[in-house]
């Protein structure tokens, strides 16, 4: 098991990331794609989420490939990214068939981020605008922290952002995580710079501080008052995705199974007043060996990839002087 070329989900062979961000709202979006469809699940476990087209992805319902995911800041009114990578495909002449028309599906998830020191008051929703931008930018190679969806995100104690990361399996798949790490809870150990997600970090890709020796379980950095608590309730949200032939059914599994990346590296997750969610994905390019063994192994690494894409994101953020919350590398 290694790192992939670029530690990037676009090291899955024919994916494409794109990001777009306004530096005085603080917000941002940003969309995976790809040059043809690709098989998409969607699995959710935190209590607030903010979605569109997300049925779709159900392995019981009838479509089977998506075009693009979204993930942007904005909370609703991010969703509006979707369709500006609606339009853009339409210009391409992309899209589910139905007769003489063409409907791109374009399945997209948002975190909160209004809270943030950017100015909120745009007028018209920019995040139409933002989806076509950051679909134009669409390539292999892009930046991590405060970038794209990311760019306007927090924890509970520090800047979040955006991160990435990937593997190569021993069997020649590909795995990689995308990330908009927005917590209400804790990247880092209480009372230490070190990350949750220290123990699965590969080539000091997070600052190689080791793991915390001793700490409080329940001492965990969270807002104090319910007021701020629900102020601030944020939101983590993701896309694993592989390069093996997996349906539907498996891409909800593979999903299922990061989640347990996203428990790692952020405490605490999955809790009511955020909208985990992370969607799996496959370009279906590479045939199963052993089905039931390699899905087991691609769900372990999509949460070993997701665990490290949350620290990368927190390392990465770049401090800004409106900002509400320190950066990492600023303290």
């Amino acid at each position: 098991m290694r790192i992939g070329k670029h530690n990037l989900i676009t090291d899955v062979p024919g994916l494409l990331v794109g990001n777009a961000d306004h530096e005085a709202y603080k917000t941002g979006a940003t969309v995976l794609t790809a040059d043809k469809p690709f098989v998409a699940s969607v699995d959710v476990m935190g209590g607030a989420p903010g979605t569109r087209e997300t049925d779709c992805l159900a392995p019981e319902n009838l479509v089977t490939d998506v075009d693009a995911l979204v993930l942007a800041g904005g909370s609703a009114f991010g969703l509006d990214a979707a369709s500006g990578v609606g339009d853009a495909l339409i210009e391409q002449g992309r899209g589910f068939e139905v007769g003489p028309v063409r409907v791109p599906i374009v399945p997209a998830a948002i975190v909160f981020d209004l809270i943030n020191g950017g100015d909120k008051n745009w007028g018209e929703n920019p995040y139409r605008a933002l989806g076509a931008e950051a679909f134009a930018n669409r390539a292999t190679q892009f930046e991590l922290g405060t970038v794209g969806g990311g760019y306007g995100a927090t924890t509970a104690n520090l800047k979040g952002g955006l991160g990435s990361a990937s593997i190569v399996l021993d069997n020649g798949a590909t795995v990689g995580a995308l990330v908009i790490a927005n917590p209400h809870g804790s990247v880092v150990v209480p009372g230490t710079n070190k990350f949750w997600a220290a123990p699965f970090e590969v080539n000091d890709e997070f600052g190689n501080l080791g793991v915390a020796e001793r700490f409080n379980p329940l001492e965990i950095p969270v807002n104090q008052k319910l007021e701020a608590f629900t102020q601030r309730a944020n939101t983590t949200i993701a896309i694993v995705a592989t390069d093996l032939n997996l349906d539907k059914s498996a891409c909800k599994r593979f999903a299922t199974a990061a989640q347990d990346g996203m428990a790692r590296a952020i405490v605490p997750s999955h809790t009511a007043y955020d909208g985990d969610l992370v969607f799996g994905v496959s370009t279906q390019s590479k045939s199963l060996h052993d089905p039931l063994s390699d899905i087991m192994l691609l769900g372990h690494a999509g949460a070993v990839c997701l665990s490290r894409a949350i620290a990368r994101a927190v390392y990465h953020a770049s401090a800004h002087p409106t900002d509400t919350l320190p950066s990492w590398q600023s303290l």
